[in-house]
């Protein structure tokens, strides 16, 4: 979890907690009181899952990111891996061909 989270799981909490003493000492009714403490929990589970979904989408660009880097790099090493091996059969073929030439003189 990285700083910013922390602080905001702290900010939430610490709204939660001030929201249910708040109710919880209110002059209302208890049947009213356990009303707002309900409401006041369910948008408080509402910011967390908008939360949760913001820092999946997040995690789902930082993936795709991730991906694509190692696909160029693996593109890239393909690519090397080709030239490289069409280098060694060239220089296969003149070491094959001097070879020849140096036998038949």
């Amino acid at each position: 979890m990285n700083d910013s989270t922390k602080v905001l799981a702290a900010m939430l909490a610490g709204l939660a907690a001030g929201v249910a003493i708040g109710i919880l000492f209110a002059p209302d009714k208890g049947s009213e009181t356990r009303d707002k403490l309900t409401d006041a929990l369910k948008n408080l589970g509402d910011s967390i899952k908008d939360r949760v979904a913001d820092e999946i989408g997040n995690l789902s660009e930082v993936k795709d990111t991730v991906v694509e880097e190692i696909k160029s790099k693996m593109k890239s090493a393909e690519v090397e891996f080709t030239e490289t091996r069409r280098a060694s059969s060239a220089t296969a073929v003149h070491a094959e061909e001097t070879n020849k030439d140096s036998i038949k003189s």
